[in-house]
């Protein structure tokens, strides 16, 4: 699986997989996970209902970091076009 602390190390890797530089990658970075906190708080659940217990519980996610899931997002628009494109 790729991640990001490996890839950023491959800057022309980085911009085949992504489309961007590192600088621009960066900059989206801060608005990514300042609208990701917005819309997914760590007090609320997914359903937007007050946690019962505390952050930490259950299944830990591969995308930890919010670089991680910003890279996941971009590398898999680049490289899965639509199904319409396909036909």
């Amino acid at each position: 699986m790729l991640h990001y602390n490996q890839l950023q190390k491959r800057p022309k890797d980085f911009l085949a997989m992504t489309g961007l530089q590192l600088d621009e990658f960066r900059k989206l970075l801060v608005a990514f996970e300042a609208t990701y906190l917005q819309h997914y708080p760590h007090a609320l659940t997914l359903n937007g209902k007050a946690r019962q217990r505390r952050i930490g519980g259950g299944v830990k996610g591969i995308l930890q970091s919010g670089a991680d899931k910003l890279l996941f997002i971009l590398v898999y628009q680049k490289t899965h076009p639509l199904q319409t494109a396909h036909a």
